[in-house]
């Protein structure tokens, strides 16, 4: 076969992916699921965007992912590994990404969303699954006071103390006592002043979702590293590669086909194929 067979062969069957997605949206159709061992089992949903190169210029493409708590393994002291994981890639408006996820969320009781602390994924997940459990991801909390911190202490030893002690309250479910410093602050410049305002913003509005302890004590995991690592493995290795400038189309049907793999469907991709010959 020729490259360009392959191409209009994998460009059409991630189109076919795409219409089996809207089945799960518009015809109620069973979704496929991650496997759990009972209801009470936590499962994570996380979900952000990366940039991809399109002949319209660099756009953004949200990446979903699905697993459940027991599926999160140690394999070194300081290492997980997930088994098994369900992705969602979509190009385009959250609007469109959430009528697509929502079809994959909505099969599992206990649900658990990690991710950072832009407004339209908090608002979401407060009008569709009030009850849910609601995590900022650690990373992100200790980046924005960080950025704080870059420019308010100029010594590198005694940010880094500053630091150190700012992760020890947010893992004692003691984010209150840190927006109560920046607020008692001096900034030393416009723009360290501006930083903190930003930081104390943000803590205030996710105040309830910073609770560490809480959460870890709960056995939760507090990071969305599960979802950067998706990025990387099912969207950069592929659709990030030198010189590659992507129609908006054949980006979504490859990273369709990618999802699906990466999901362990391939079994449902060949489903079509038998079902077209």
């Amino acid at each position: 076969m020729s490259a360009k067979q392959i191409q209009r062969v994998s460009e059409h069957y991630g189109s076919e992916i795409e219409g089996e997605q809207a089945t799960y949206v518009n015809d109620n159709k069973e979704v496929p699921v991650v496997p759990i061992k009972n209801k009470k089992e936590p499962v994570y949903m996380m979900f952000d965007g990366g940039m991809v190169f399109t002949r319209q210029g660099w756009k953004e493409m949200k990446v979903g992912r699905i697993f459940g708590g027991n599926s999160c393994v140690q394999v070194q002291p300081n290492r997980s590994k997930i088994l098994q994981s369900m992705y969602v890639c979509h190009f385009g408006g959250h609007t469109e990404f959430l009528e697509k996820w929502e079809a994959y969320t909505e099969p599992y009781k206990h649900k658990v969303f990690i991710a950072d602390g832009a407004p339209w994924i908090w608002n979401w997940v407060e009008d569709c699954y009030p009850d849910a459990v609601q995590i900022l991801d650690f990373f992100h909390a200790v980046e924005k006071i960080g950025t704080y911190a870059a420019l308010q202490y100029s010594d590198t030893k005694e940010r880094a103390q500053w630091l150190d002690q700012q992760k020890t309250r947010l893992l004692n479910n003691e984010a209150e006592k840190i927006i109560e410093e920046l607020k008692s602050t001096i900034t030393k410049n416009m723009e360290s002043d501006k930083a903190r305002t930003d930081a104390i913003r943000y803590y205030e509005n996710n105040l309830a979702r910073m609770q560490y302890k809480t959460f870890l004590e709960k056995g939760y995991l507090i990071g969305s590293g599960a979802i950067e690592s998706a990025h990387r493995n099912v969207i950069q290795q592929r659709l990030k590669l030198s010189g590659q400038r992507w129609s908006i189309k054949g980006a979504q049907e490859i990273a369709n086909l990618r999802a699906c793999n990466k999901s362990n469907l391939w079994k449902n991709l060949i489903s079509i194929i038998k079902k077209a010959a």
